[in-house]
């Protein structure tokens, strides 16, 4: 076990949870354990399991991270079927599902080997779905991990990928509305953040001091922010609509700040939208970052004084939950797992039009003293509930309860 990774866990969630991870993971020492997604950088899923990956290593067990790749054809087709299982209507036809399953197939002959020896392999979302139907010879327990918000997909997409999910041996959603009936066991497991990485750590103020500069800020003025890859379930077209419609009361700055995923062609379309409708005014910045600028991320999320997500369709918003832990309240978007981090009236606020989002800017910059309480509340709820620890704990119950078959019980102690 890799003592230092888990002493720097330890000093941010205490002995007992860092023992637990211990002591599940002593039943699953050396265990193959394969992840499989479609980008390594860009969105939620790559960031969990930059820290998952890691994290289990330390405890023992043997992982590997596998990303499929795919041309422009393909990540068109699991765009759609993203799209599709969030509820919009799309076209899919015999074409699709023809360059979809091909593209599996070659990323298939690549990994078959590795696939086949695994112990526990996990599947995220749509895109690597199909090659479950491939590995017939397949050894271990295959788990597809559903990051989408499914409650109401558009049904002709959904039969097809039903028929696909259905082969694997459990399914994990990230919350019970995102659930549909499956032949096979389903968990839920809510996603999280990892306070160690450059996205999440403390950071000396100068850095947070000089976005204002970077970014030709004014310190002087609130700042009002939304991350978010620039897609329309983020509704960042509202977003700049409400900002228009608060600084007729109250002035502010308002920062849109985000990026695209490799695995997402629409991104820059939308992109230049956003530019657009913010008409080049002087309180509206609009920031296209790369994948990696989690520091940049960080630091304006802790120069913000409220932190907005105004999705209409959410899986679960990670967004939040960073800025939730850097002791932000969140104006979110009331659907997927916004829901189960924004509070109202505690965390923050759920609104449902720019309206909405703009009457609550403008209550949280004149009430400071609300805001403060506000976020210091966020960020303890985060601390008990929505950190990689929790997460990673939940992972481990789950494999242990796929090879026990429920029947054997797992005892963890807790330690004074």
């Amino acid at each position: 076990m890799d003592g230092e990774l888990l002493a720097r866990y330890e000093a941010i969630v205490g002995t007992d949870v860092i023992d637990q991870l211990k002591q599940l993971a002593h039943h699953l020492q050396a265990a193959r354990v394969v992840h499989v997604n479609s980008t390594r950088y860009g969105g939620g899923v790559a960031e969990i399991l930059h820290s998952m990956v890691p994290l289990m290593q330390a405890l023992g067990l043997n992982v590997r991270w596998e990303v499929i790749s795919g041309e422009e054809d393909f990540f068109k087709v699991t765009k759609s079927i993203h799209n599709a299982l969030q509820g919009h209507p799309v076209e899919f036809t015999e074409a699709s599902v023809r360059v979809y399953e091909e593209n599996n197939r070659r990323e298939y002959e690549k990994l078959k080997e590795i696939l086949e020896e695994a112990d526990f392999v996990f599947i995220h979302d749509p895109q690597p779905a199909f090659l479950i139907t491939l590995c017939p010879q397949r050894k271990g327990k295959w788990v597809w991990r559903c990051h989408i918000d499914l409650s109401r997909p558009y049904r002709p997409v959904w039969r097809y990928l039903r028929n696909i999910v259905s082969n694997y041996d459990a399914s994990i959603f990230s919350m019970p509305d995102f659930t549909q009936p499956l032949p096979h066991p389903q968990y839920i497991i809510p996603p999280s953040i990892d306070p160690l990485t450059e996205k999440n750590m403390e950071l000396p103020s100068d850095e947070v001091e000089g976005v204002f500069e970077r970014f030709n800020l004014d310190a002087n003025k609130p700042l009002v922010l939304q991350i978010s890859r620039f897609d329309r379930f983020k509704d960042p077209l509202g977003v700049i609509r409400a900002g228009l419609m608060a600084m007729k009361f109250i002035p502010f700055q308002l920062v849109y700040a985000g990026g695209g995923a490799a695995d997402d062609p629409e991104g820059e379309i939308i992109y230049h939208e956003v530019l657009a409708a913010a008409k080049d005014h002087p309180d509206i910045h609009i920031l296209y970052l790369p994948p990696e600028a989690h520091r940049t991320v960080n630091a304006l999320q802790r120069a913000a004084d409220v932190v907005l997500q105004k999705s209409i369709r959410e899986g679960f918003g990670l967004t939040v939950t960073e800025a939730l832990w850097k002791g932000k309240p969140v104006i979110g978007g009331d659907t997927g797992g916004i829901r189960i981090q924004v509070v109202n009236h505690h965390t923050g606020f759920l609104v449902h039009t720019p309206e909405g989002a703009a009457l609550r800017i403008r209550y949280l910059l004149f009430y400071k003293e609300k805001r403060l309480e506000m976020g210091r509340k966020a960020h303890q709820f985060v601390k008990e509930n929505f950190l990689i620890t929790r997460h990673l704990r939940d992972y481990l119950s789950l494999m242990l309860a796929l090879i026990s078959g429920n029947g054997e019980r797992i005892e963890v102690e807790a330690r004074s």
